[in-house]
């Protein structure tokens, strides 16, 4: 009598796949818009995912002036050019972007 069952085997392993497939799950074509509680009241507003054919200082400094708030570009190592402002600027970040031209299917909105 055998025990076929408690043979160490990969179901995987028949189909080549090795559990890290890039594609699936891709988060890369996307434009996140998020939202981070700082203290109290106060909360950061951010933006990333921005492809080369934008300028990130040009696209503040037209927030800058739509929304009425402050806000920065920061050099992230894994994340690239992060935009962020002050305040909860999601909706009018995201109605700003798609008024402009760029696809509601592009953009991510997170946050509460």
């Amino acid at each position: 009598m055998s025990l076929q069952n408690l043979t160490k085997s990969d179901p995987f392993a028949e189909d080549g796949f090795d559990g890290m497939d890039d594609k699936v799950g891709s988060e890369e074509n996307y434009l996140h818009i998020r939202i981070q509680q700082r203290n109290g009241r106060k909360s950061l507003t951010t933006l990333q995912g921005l492809g080369k054919e934008y300028d990130p200082k040009r696209l503040l400094k037209a927030f800058k002036k739509e929304f009425a708030c402050n806000g920065t570009v920061v050099d992230d190592e894994q994340l690239g050019e992060v935009i962020q402002l002050q305040g909860d600027q999601r909706i009018k970040i995201k109605n700003f972007l798609i008024q402009n031209g760029m696809l509601a299917s592009n953009i991510k909105v997170h946050g509460f």
